[in-house]
């Protein structure tokens, strides 16, 4: 080969490699893990001082601090919020999020019927009501109110006692079971999925713009569980299909303050394979930066029947969860739902004390894939 050729070959080949291997780079920087933005949070207690104090010993730095005073036909008490606050802050607490009015009690126990009864004009009241909340928790600071829009109550048919797990309680529902027990309808009678929607609509349509005014983002927890069309007159909007509902509602709004309060079990209840089928949800819904707090709840079973169990001995692996939603760059609280139960009088505690210690231990080891 001459030497012009050569050096040609040559320069060429030097090119091609160092191509490759920048190419080769962007790919790693593309595939290493992502750091980890969310924290432990919870939802249950209040300000207290006993669970504040019980929340520090257990390293749980940020909170859903339930809800001010209420004062009739007004709202929130500022004043109140602001103690609430002060309350945290003596124990390095963040106050991140509060709960709104719309529970998931049920439409004959909730505090705000009208709205999702779609009864006007008496919803317009109750809408100015929780607009004022929205002020409230701005001028606070409060980063998201979490939120319901349902008729029907979280739904359960019985328990089940676990010999393995020190006979602890697991709620149960069961789609068969549930007829059987043929519960009567709501003062609601029959709502359609496009009347859920329509009522739905009517009301963030008067609350988005307060809550990007104030910079408070409204997190929607999904009905629990999701159900089949019509039962008890309703259709959740949620239901049938629980990841077309989830998009459904995320698609409302293109809105950085419209969003979820995004319940794993609850989205798991809906599904027939929730190991596998969660994922992708997960990462549509990390994607478009709606997802506002975690609710990490496992199950056994899935659609129609299931157990709620403990964080560790449901169907889904939790490490594979949190890794998911550290790659779509969540950054909110990871908070314990609804924990089991056994005939200890220390239940509640213990349970919770538990669920945080296990979800600390998730984010260290996503945390540590990325320094290694």
């Amino acid at each position: 080969m001459k030497r012009k050729s050569f050096i040609k070959v040559m320069a060429a080949s030097s090119v091609g490699a160092a191509a490759f291997g920048a190419e080769q780079a962007r790919a790693e920087v593309k595939a290493a893990p992502k750091k980890v933005l969310m924290k432990v949070g919870c939802q249950s207690g209040g300000t207290t001082v006993e669970n504040l104090e019980f929340k520090a010993r257990h390293g749980v730095f940020n909170l859903d601090g339930g809800s001010p005073v209420t004062i009739p036909g007004k709202g929130w008490d500022l004043d109140d919020s602001m103690k609430k606050r002060e309350a945290c802050e003596k124990y390095g607490i963040s106050l991140d999020a509060y709960h709104y009015p719309l529970t998931s009690a049920g439409i004959d126990k909730v505090q705000y019927p009208n709205i999702m009864l779609g009864k006007s004009p008496e919803r317009d009241r109750e809408i100015e009501i929780l607009q004022q909340m929205i002020q409230v928790a701005g001028k606070t600071g409060i980063k998201v109110l979490n939120y319901n829009t349902t008729i029907l109550p979280v739904l359960r048919t019985g328990r089940y006692t676990d010999p393995k797990r020190g006979n602890a309680d697991y709620s149960v529902w069961n789609y068969e079971e549930a007829l059987k027990q043929n519960h009567p309808k709501t003062i609601a009678g029959d709502v359609t999925i496009e009347q859920m929607f329509e009522r739905i609509t009517y009301l963030l349509d008067r609350i988005l713009p307060v809550a990007k005014e104030y910079k408070v983002k409204l997190a929607n927890h999904i009905a629990d569980p999701p159900t089949p069309v019509g039962y008890r007159g309703i259709t959740r909007w949620n239901s049938p299909d629980v990841f077309k509902g989830i998009q459904r509602f995320a698609k409302l709004y293109d809105s950085e303050y419209h969003g979820f309060n995004f319940c794993i079990g609850s989205i798991a209840e809906g599904l027939k394979d929730p190991k596998t089928e969660i994922m992708p949800i997960i990462k549509w819904v990390g994607e478009r930066n709606q997802i506002f707090n975690v609710h990490l709840r496992n199950i056994k079973g899935g659609w129609n029947n299931f157990q709620e169990v403990y964080p560790d001995n449901g169907d889904m692996n939790f490490l594979h969860v949190v890794r998911a939603l550290r790659d779509v760059g969540f950054s909110g609280m990871v908070m314990p739902d609804h924990v089991p139960h056994h005939h200890d009088p220390a239940s509640t505690p213990q349970a919770f004390s538990f669920a945080y210690g296990y979800i600390k231990g998730l984010l260290q080891a996503v945390s540590d894939e990325v320094k290694s």
